[in-house]
């Protein structure tokens, strides 16, 4: 088998990086995926689409992202579910509220409207909370939520790739500097270009091809109840900020996590901001990885040394809503266009260079 392009990862990027290849001229792609299309990181997200974020980049990438996701059906054909319900951040540490004050002056400058309120003003929004100690909180009604495995499957028709499921990259081949081909579990593929859209895996990807990205898994935990608690039909993914505790509605239920692995510990937080929770039911569970960098923020780029070997991982949590213009940026490197967004300043390189750029809004 030959291709122009294999892109190794189903998730969502992988898939955005497929179909915006195909956009942009190049129509013998491979997507690879080890096992199914969504089944990785993405499918295990809370489908969280915001653009309330503290690096400029990261603003950009959400606007631009957010604004074909708002046309993804229009696009792709498929409905993503993308409720635009807002995002609300519960703020108690002064020091926090300083940080997301300059935050939104920030996104104000860049054209998200986004705005501090009160507690009283967040009450409106949610009349089940407990408030008690929280000094301010932040809104965007643009914010929402998608159904992931949608986006996917939109990407990767839409793209026309050739879709290999359950079929694991196990070697890349690299002769004086070049991509040569890529061995998989069904035999090699003749290419000179790699895209890792592999999340957590995206090391042991890249370390085929002599490549060393600085990516770790670190383990989400979300459960589900099918009751809401009688909570508004119109709910923001709300977000209690010193301790990681969000909820959001999931059909006629509620999906909430935390960063803690146990439900005990994420129940304490929940029970205090949200009493309520505490009286319903938990149906289910489930668990995926962050892919994370030693700043926080995302690794894209092209490896030097190794042509061509590009990359875009370690979002820390971010990469489903970041796919679209991530998968975009990817495709007009392959093609050698002018990116659309600079995002060179995410390459691997700056922690080398003493560059490093931590994402401090981070769940």
């Amino acid at each position: 088998m030959n291709a122009d392009v294999v892109v190794v990862g189903g998730g969502a990027l992988g898939a955005s990086a497929a179909f915006h290849l195909r956009r942009l001229g190049v129509d013998d792609v491979v997507l690879l995926e080890r096992e199914t299309l969504a089944s990785g990181s993405t499918a295990k997200s809370a489908g969280g689409i915001r653009a309330q974020f503290a690096d400029e980049l990261n603003i950009r990438i959400a606007l631009r992202s957010l604004d074909e996701f708002e046309r993804f059906e229009e696009l792709t054909g498929v409905d993503i579910a993308f409720r635009q319900d807002g995002y609300l951040f519960l703020l108690d540490d002064p020091a926090d509220v300083e940080t997301f004050r300059a935050a939104l002056a920030l996104q104000s400058s860049l054209g998200v409207a986004a705005r501090e309120l009160t507690a009283a003003e967040a009450a409106e929004l949610v009349p089940q909370l407990d408030l008690d100690g929280v000094l301010a909180a932040t809104f965007c009604a643009r914010d929402g939520y998608a159904t992931p495995e949608s986006v996917v499957q939109g990407y990767a028709t839409a793209s026309g790739a050739t879709v290999l499921q359950s079929c694991a990259l196990t070697g890349i081949e690299v002769r004086d500097g070049r991509i040569e081909s890529v061995e998989t579990e069904r035999g090699r593929i003749v290419t000179d270009t790699v895209v890792c859209c592999a999340g957590v895996w995206s090391r042991e990807v890249a370390a085929l091809a002599g490549f060393e990205l600085p990516v770790d898994g670190e383990p989400r935990h979300m459960w589900f109840t099918p009751e809401d608690g009688g909570l508004p039909e119109r709910l923001p993914l709300t977000i209690d900020f010193s301790s990681s505790f969000y909820f959001h509605r999931e059909g006629r239920g509620l999906a909430f996590g935390g960063r803690e692995p146990r439900l005990e510990d994420v129940a304490e937080a929940a029970a205090r901001r949200l009493p309520v929770l505490a009286e319903l039911p938990v149906q289910s569970s489930w668990w995926g990885w962050y892919d994370v960098s030693p700043d926080w923020n995302a690794l894209v780029g092209e490896a030097p040394g190794v042509s061509r070997f590009l990359y875009a991982t370690g979002f820390s949590g971010h990469g489903f809503q970041q796919a679209p213009a991530v998968g975009e940026h990817l495709a007009e490197l392959v093609v050698g266009r002018q990116p659309t967004l600079d995002l060179s300043a995410f390459a691997v390189e700056r922690f080398a260079e003493g560059a490093a750029r931590p994402e401090t809004f981070v769940v």
